[in-house]
C-alpha cells in the first residue's frame, strides 16, 4: 500500500477494523485498513458573528465555517463538527504503481464523499457523477502545468503520478465543485480489487438493475433477478457500462450505490461473526490502495453512528451529449441547497 511520506504505520484494534469494513464501502472498494497515518487536516476556524449572504452564482466563493448564511428565507451555520473524506475507485486493474508519465494516472470512475457528523452521530454519503463538468488542473507528460480546463471531473486523477499527486489534485477539483468545501482526506483504490473485496464477505446480494453481459468473464446478469454476486459478477456489475448507451454512467452510479449499501450491511455482519475476516479483506486489497486518512481519528466514536438510505445523496444535475463524450451539468441551485442540508445547520435567525 502506498503511503505519503512522513506517515507511520501501526495496527488498529479490532473495533476500528470492524467499523471500516463498513465505512469504506463508500468507495465501492470498501476495505479495512490496518495502517494508521498522521493526517494534516483542514483547519477548523470558529464561527464568527458576521452575517454573510451567499447565493448561487456569486463571484466570491462561499466562506466556509464563517458567519451565518441566509438563503431562501432561512438561516444556516456551517457544522464545524463535520469531517469529509473523498473516496475514489480508479479504472485500473493492476496494483498501485507510479504512472509512466503525468497524464496517465487513471480516471476516477467512482467518486463519493463520506461525511462524518459528530454532532448528529451520522454518516452520510454523497455520490458524484464521474462526468460532472468542472474546472480541472492539467499538465503535460512531464508534469508542467498547462492551466485549468472545464472537463469531466473523473479526468482530474489522470493528471499526476497515479498516486498521491493525482489524489490531491482530485481532492482540489471536488472541493471546487462543492464551493471550496474542506476535505479532510482521501482514499483511492484501483478497481481490480473488487472481486477479492466482494468474495471476502461472501458476496453481496442485489436485485439486478439492468442486463449485463461479459462473455470474456463468463458473466450474464439479467434485470430483475436477485443474485448473490461472485467476484467476477461484482466486477462487471460495478464497472461495466455501454459507452454507446446514453446515460450509462448515471445508471452505473445507481448500481454502485445499491452495491455499497448491501456491502456495508454484509461486511458488518461478517466482521461481527468472525473478526479474522477483517484481516482477509485488508490483505486482499492492500496493494491497490492510496490514502492519507488517519483512520483512528476517523473511527473515533463512529462505530455507533447511524447510516441508512436517507443519508445517501447524489449531486443533482443533467446528462447531455457533448461533442464526443457525455457531460453532466450540475444543477447549481439544487447543489447549493444540498450543501446547506448536509454540511450546515439551520438556525432560527441571523445571530
Amino acid at each position: 500500500m502506498r503511503k505519503e511520506s512522513g506517515y507511520n504505520g501501526k495496527k488498529l484494534n479490532n473495533i476500528i477494523m470492524i467499523l471500516f469494513v463498513g465505512i469504506l464501502a463508500v468507495a465501492l472498494t470498501i476495505v479495512v485498513v490496518l495502517a494508521v497515518r498522521k493526517n494534516t487536516e483542514a483547519s477548523s476556524a470558529d464561527s464568527t458573528e458576521e452575517s454573510v449572504n451567499t447565493e448561487p452564482g456569486m463571484e466570491e466563493p462561499e466562506k466556509w465555517q464563517e458567519g451565518t448564511i441566509s438563503y431562501n428565507g432561512k438561516h444556516y451555520r456551517y457544522n464545524n463538527q463535520i469531517k469529509t473524506y473523498l473516496f475514489m475507485g480508479i479504472d485500473k486493474d493492476d496494483p498501485v504503481g507510479p504512472s509512466p508519465d503525468r497524464i496517465s494516472g487513471g480516471q476516477s470512475d467512482s467518486l463519493f464523499l463520506l461525511v462524518q457528523n459528530a454532532k448528529e452521530e451520522t454518516l452520510s454519503i454523497v455520490a458524484i457523477n464521474r462526468n460532472a463538468m468542472t474546472q480541472i488542473d492539467t499538465c503535460d507528460e512531464e508534469g508542467n502545468a498547462l492551466g485549468q480546463i472545464t472537463a469531466q471531473i473523473c479526468l482530474q486523477h489522470g493528471y499526476g503520478d497515479g498516486m498521491e499527486i493525482s489524489c490531491r489534485a482530485s481532492v482540489e477539483a471536488v472541493s471546487r465543485l462543492f464551493r471550496n468545501l474542506p476535505i479532510n482526506g482521501y482514499l483511492a483504490l484501483n478497481m481490480g480489487a473488487i472481486p477479492q473485496m466482494n468474495d471476502a464477505v461472501g458476496g453481496v446480494t442485489v436485485e439486478i438493475m439492468n442486463d449485463l453481459e461479459n462473455q470474456g468473464m463468463g458473466v450474464s446478469l439479467k434485470q430483475g433477478d436477485t443474485v448473490t454476486l461472485t467476484g467476477d459478477q461484482a466486477y462487471v456489475y460495478l464497472r461495466q457500462r455501454d459507452i454507446n448507451e446514453f446515460g450509462s454512467a448515471t445508471l452505473r452510479l445507481e448500481r454502485q450505490k445499491q452495491f455499497l449499501t448491501g456491502f456495508m450491511a454484509k461486511a458488518k455482519q461478517v466482521a461481527g461473526e468472525d473478526q479474522s475476516s477483517v484481516l482477509r479483506i485488508y490483505n486482499s486489497v492492500e496493494d491497490y490502495l492510496v490514502t492519507n486518512i488517519d483512520f483512528v481519528s476517523l473511527a473515533g466514536e463512529a462505530l455507533e453512528y447511524r447510516f441508512d438510505e436517507s443519508l445517501m445523496y447524489t449531486v443533482p444535475g443533467e446528462t447531455v451529449m457533448g461533442e464526443v463524450y457525455e457531460e453532466f451539468y450540475v444543477d447549481e441551485d439544487a447543489l447549493y441547497q444540498m450543501i446547506l442540508d448536509v454540511f450546515y445547520e439551520e438556525v432560527e435567525a441571523v445571530q
